[in-house]
């Protein structure tokens, strides 16, 4: 009877904290709320969520804070929903995402529509990407080869200078500077024309415009994309370089069809992406990898290769500004300079 007696006051008093932590979120979320820019996106009920999605009957992915259903706003825009099941960060990546895209627009960056916020039930409701993410076309499987084959080097170059320009955007023209710190495929979502818009805030931060350093208590981002001052100071300090970075291994993936494998492999059978692109342009090799290319394809997979190099430095103070990447997209292969090697090498 103890025993019973011991668990159900543990129950009962785990139930209250748990009780306690919640609505001390949601305050949190509604001090915010109240308290942002009268121009922040639609919100909705959760009621208005289940309608908009039809009861959650079409799923398209699940993602790390939640899964993402299709939608149908009420003057028929379809929309991605983006159900916050497991939220965590006490709701932070929750603000975030208003904080961050509710008020900006660009051609480059998803478009927050509405939101939802009812106790712990908490949504987000996009414009709709029908071409899905670019890691749908990078990683695509043997049997599926048209997604692949849909990245052909003048498309490459496209996508990899919209995302440029959309990371720009969030360094340089917003009130306040928006380091993204998760930039990688599966974030990077393509329209019905392949334009591409970065998209996902969870893990962002603001800082001021003239704020080149940020504190992080600890690294955030996902792995092979992360900047090595994000594991360790010993590289640099943490900045809007760091996306930078990000980007780079992006461009690379996408080029290779690859994953970026980490340099210190222990299979050395494994080939280290950044690694094998300096080499290759070195030695003056074609850097085509799935059929036969003009010459002017070879240079705009040359130029990719090279812009890629230059932004994953280990040193940040190595790495260019997202404007001057943009710059280096667009201008011709014979401005642009070699740089350095990236890393440490894996061969020793």
């Amino acid at each position: 009877m103890i025993l019973v007696a011991s668990v159900i006051v543990a129950a009962a008093l785990y139930l209250a904290l748990k009780s306690k932590y919640n609505e001390e979120i949601h305050l949190k979320v509604e001090m915010f709320l109240n308290t942002y820019s009268t121009s922040k996106p639609t919100r909705y009920t959760f009621s208005e969520v289940k309608k908009i999605t039809r009861r959650f009957n079409n799923k398209l992915g699940q993602g790390g804070f939640g899964s993402v259903y299709k939608g149908e706003l009420s003057n028929g825009v379809p929309v991605a929903v983006k159900v916050l099941e497991n939220s965590k960060g006490e709701g932070q990546e929750f603000i975030n995402e208003i904080a961050t895209i509710g008020t900006i627009h660009h051609a480059n960056v998803v478009r927050l529509l509405g939101f939802c916020s009812e106790g712990s039930r908490r949504a987000l409701i996009y414009e709709f990407m029908p071409n899905a993410s670019l890691e749908k076309y990078i990683f695509s499987q043997a049997s599926d080869t048209c997604c692949r084959e849909k990245l052909i080097p003048n498309r490459m170059l496209e996508i990899a200078t919209g995302i440029a320009k959309g990371i720009e955007y969030l360094h340089q023209g917003c009130k306040q500077r928006i380091l993204h710190f998760d930039i990688k495929p599966s974030n990077i979502l393509l329209d019905y024309s392949f334009k591409p818009k970065i998209s996902d805030f969870g893990l962002a931060k603001l800082c001021a415009r003239d704020q080149s350093i940020v504190t992080l208590t600890a690294a955030r981002g996902t792995m092979g994309y992360i900047a090595p001052e994000l594991y360790s100071r010993n590289f640099g300090m943490v900045s809007y370089k760091s996306d930078v970075y990000s980007f780079g291994m992006v461009v690379l993936e996408m080029m290779t069809g690859q994953s970026s494998s980490d340099p210190q492999t222990e299979n050395k059978n494994d080939v280290y992406i950044p690694e094998w692109a300096y080499d290759k342009i070195i030695t003056g090799q074609e850097l085509e990898l799935i059929r036969e290319i003009t010459q002017e394809e070879k240079d705009i997979m040359r130029k990719l290769a090279i812009v890629a190099l230059w932004c994953i430095q280990w040193n940040p103070a190595n790495r260019p500004s997202m404007t001057k990447v943009v710059n280096m997209l667009t201008d011709s292969l014979k401005s642009l300079k070699m740089p350095p090697k990236p890393f440490v090498s894996s061969f020793g």
